[in-house]
């Protein structure tokens, strides 16, 4: 049971659910990307967009685990339009396939969600040889944001209807290394501390959307880009930190949120209407929030952008 229930301006609070916060909203019509749909909150959010009406693509590591989650889904939503496609974020040449693949499909593309992660893994580097966090949290997301941008803006003109792009953060993005972003630094071995470098994949994340969403409006295209804080939840993102995983083993149920709960804000933001026209924000609860200094930071933001933009070429 979630304990916090104060509702915010939005009318709704750290215990609604995804459900709750897209009650009677009609999604048909709409296509959306959801990164890490086979488990955790990636999975109750291509649930309930599917519930809503939406065409969902789930962009998974695991086929296996995908094709399980689709045909569930399909079991229990009989109705729901629902694909499984094949994304590693830690792999450039991945990123780069699934988004050829898609643009191939001839599918439109109303709204990507940036959900899939990893924590405070132990220091490795990806198969391009960049820290693992780094790398599968904020680099994958930013060059499959870039390579389906083009779709995304041609949907809008299209349909008329708002894209949005949503990057699932973490309140943990205010606890990142000094400086914000190791830039010089981003392999070294020796300085790496697990959790302030997930702290430093997840301040990217709100860089990248608020920058994303500055070039949006330069760009006159009719997308948002918003980050948000899906809260403490219990899934197994902390099975890296097993003091962690075991203290929400017991005492989970009274101070984390449920994945239903977890999914209610990235389900909020990407189709609430409330949210219509809202861009650069970083949300928490289903309500606008506030980031950290650094987050809101825009001189860090374009450097972060500048140097994202050298790692992927």
């Amino acid at each position: 049971m979630w304990w916090f229930g104060r509702n915010g301006a939005s009318g709704f609070s750290a215990s609604s659910t995804a459900e709750e916060v897209t009650h009677g909203i009609d999604g048909t019509g709409l296509t959306a990307i959801v990164t890490g749909a086979s488990s955790g909150i990636g999975t109750e959010t291509a649930r309930v967009l599917a519930l809503r009406g939406v065409h969902v693509v789930m962009a998974v590591r695991n086929m296996a685990a995908g094709r399980e989650v689709k045909e569930a889904i399909a079991k229990e939503i009989p109705t729901a339009k629902i694909d499984a496609m094949e994304l590693d974020l830690s792999s450039m040449a991945s990123v780069r396939n699934f988004a050829s693949e898609f643009s191939s499909s001839g599918l439109p593309l109303n709204l990507l969600i940036n959900n899939a992660g990893i924590m405070a893994t132990p220091f490795m580097l990806s198969k391009d040889n960049i820290e693992l966090q780094f790398a599968t949290n904020h680099i994958g997301h930013f060059l499959l944001t870039n390579l389906l941008l083009e779709t995304m803006k041609k949907t809008a003109r299209e349909s008329n209807k708002e894209g949005r792009i949503v990057n699932v953060s973490s309140r943990r993005h205010r606890f990142s290394y000094r400086e914000g972003i190791h830039f010089e630094m981003i392999n070294d071995q020796s300085g790496y501390n697990r959790l302030s470098a997930y702290g430093q994949s997840k301040l990217a994340n709100v860089l990248h959307a608020n920058e994303l969403s500055r070039h949006l409006k330069d760009d006159g295209a009719n997308i948002t880009a918003n980050s948000l804080h899906p809260g403490a939840i219990a899934t197994n993102l902390f099975r890296h930190v097993p003091l962690v995983g075991g203290f929400i083993d017991i005492f989970g149920k009274y101070v984390v949120k449920n994945v239903q709960q977890g999914a209610a804000t990235t389900c909020y933001v990407a189709l609430h209407p409330e949210v219509k026209g809202t861009t650069g924000e970083y949300f928490a609860d289903s309500n606008i929030a506030k980031g950290s200094s650094q987050a809101n930071d825009p001189e860090l933001a374009k450097k972060l952008w500048d140097f994202s933009l050298s790692l992927i070429k």
